[in-house]
């Protein structure tokens, strides 16, 4: 007689402990082969299936930073001062309803895992709610404050005539804005990644359609300048939400799309999945600004570069964003289903896909700096300068994805708030501080503060780890 299974631990979601029988889901690890040294192909087309739609889509959105910045700079350097301005407190702004995208895309995956397939687009219609209610509220409060709060970040009169207006035309389409992030999450978490792809490109393909026509007068339009930046930006926003409902009525009506309503525990959950997210990005943008701002105390030649450098590194960290969004959705799903060690394993696939993926790409900025940074630097000062925190950002890209990769896991599992308060202490209590003492205190320059932001990276990397290692995220209820 066969002997009685053991239970489950308490705490463990439905169906956590593995069967010795057939098994249902067809990518868990219960009497499979022995995992291969890499990844097996199935998993390995399954993660890229995934990844490759929201890497072309981040590829996207920073060509059409390049474009813009090329088609505003014909304006001179008042209106490029203005729109760089306004783009980043604007991003300051949306860096808290990012969080939107977190909890969607967290529980629409869960839902699906758990074969709830006609609630997967609860979450999504509990965040459309949310923003039509705050969503007005927070614009108008923004818009009224924008006349007061500019001039305090730049003295040139300029400069502040310019961004006022771009910020304030950009900030009456925060709501579409907050929509577009919360549909980026759904399709994310359903597995539909190439609905956003699609549609961010139709957004940018508008964007530069658009700042031509009102940033010049082409078309019968008229020439707005700075404000026809924003006006542009504004309308492509629009077009993409446009996009993103027309998608939901035609693939999201069986998950219960504009026809479910999202109760109070609906509700609440998101909240608390989103909040720590939004919080987290509202932090790593804040300690950008204080970075720049060490910086600028040690000079003019260090700040220029290490702007190259931290422009430089958000393109090549894309790709691992990419698989850290892939893995949180199927790290999601498989614990809907129950099966904790599945879930598991997408983790270190997709960590195994990254490191070799981001290993090659930073190899370029190790061997050749020069080269790199030629592209962007002409002084040879200047140059010399970026050259070793270049090499060392090149093998710091592998280690911010399996950071990121992480995050993104524990955030999807519901353990936002450990990873806000490890990425918020690590960053204000450990790196912030050092990288002052490090360069205007100590003076050891650019390379120094590169060096002290490697010790905080790993810092971060082996608390996530750790804490991925205990396994309590595997117990979290969505």
């Amino acid at each position: 007689m066969t002997p009685p299974r053991p239970a489950a631990p308490p705490g463990d979601p439905p169906g956590a402990q593995l069967r010795a029988d057939a098994d249902p889901n067809p990518n868990s690890v219960t009497n499979a082969r022995p995992a291969s040294r890499f990844v097996e192909p199935a998993r390995l087309r399954r993660i890229l299936v995934l990844a490759l739609p929201i890497i072309a889509a981040m590829v996207s959105q920073s060509v059409l930073n390049v474009v813009d910045t090329a088609m505003v700079g014909q304006l001179g350097d008042a209106a490029l001062a203005a729109v760089g301005v306004g783009s980043f407190v604007l991003f300051t702004c949306q860096a808290m309803i990012l969080g939107l995208s977190v909890g969607v895309q967290a529980i629409a995956s869960r839902r699906k895992g758990e074969g709830r397939h006609d609630e997967t687009a609860v979450p999504l219609n509990a965040s459309l709610l949310l923003i039509l209610i705050i969503g007005p509220v927070l614009t108008l409060v923004l818009y009224w404050l924008a006349p007061w709060f500019f001039p305090l970040l730049t003295p040139d009169p300029a400069v502040v005539a310019g961004a006022v207006p771009y910020f304030q035309i950009r900030m009456l389409a925060g709501p579409l804005m907050a929509m577009n992030y919360a549909f980026r999450g759904y399709w994310n978490g359903i597995g539909q990644s190439r609905l956003y792809m699609i549609t961010l490109l139709i957004m940018h393909a508008s964007n530069v359609l658009l700042n031509y026509m009102f940033i010049y007068g082409h078309f019968g339009a008229p020439a707005l300048g700075v404000p026809g930046a924003a006006l542009a930006t504004a309308l492509s926003v629009l077009i993409g939400t446009t996009i993103y409902y027309g998608f939901g009525w035609r693939y999201a009506l069986e998950g219960g799309f504009l026809r479910r309503r999202p109760n109070r525990k609906d509700v609440t959950t998101l909240v608390r999945i989103s909040v720590p997210a939004g919080l987290q990005n509202v932090s790593q943008s804040a300690g950008l600004v204080a970075l720049y701002w060490i910086i600028g105390h040690i000079g003019t030649a260090e700040l220029a570069a290490a702007n190259v450098l931290v422009n430089l590194m958000t393109v090549a960290i894309l790709p691992g964003m990419g698989l850290a969004i892939a893995a949180a959705t199927l790290v999601g799903q498989s614990l809907g289903q129950g099966d904790v060690a599945d879930a598991r394993r997408w983790t270190r696939d997709t960590l195994r896909v990254g490191v070799l993926g981001l290993g090659l790409l930073g190899a370029p900025m190790v061997l050749a700096p020069d080269l790199i940074l030629g592209l962007f630097l002409h002084d040879p000062n200047t140059i010399a300068l970026a050259r070793w925190p270049m090499r060392i950002a090149g093998l710091a890209v592998m280690l911010e994805g399996v950071k990121r990769v992480y995050m993104q896991v524990l955030m999807s599992a519901g353990d936002g708030r450990r990873v806000m308060r490890i990425s918020v202490l690590t960053q204000w209590g450990m790196f912030t501080p050092l990288a002052y003492m490090i360069g205007p205190v100590w003076g050891l320059g650019l390379l120094g503060i590169w060096l002290g932001q490697e010790v905080y990276r790993l810092t971060q990397v082996a608390v996530f780890r750790r804490y991925w290692r205990q396994g309590h995220w595997a117990r979290i209820r969505i």
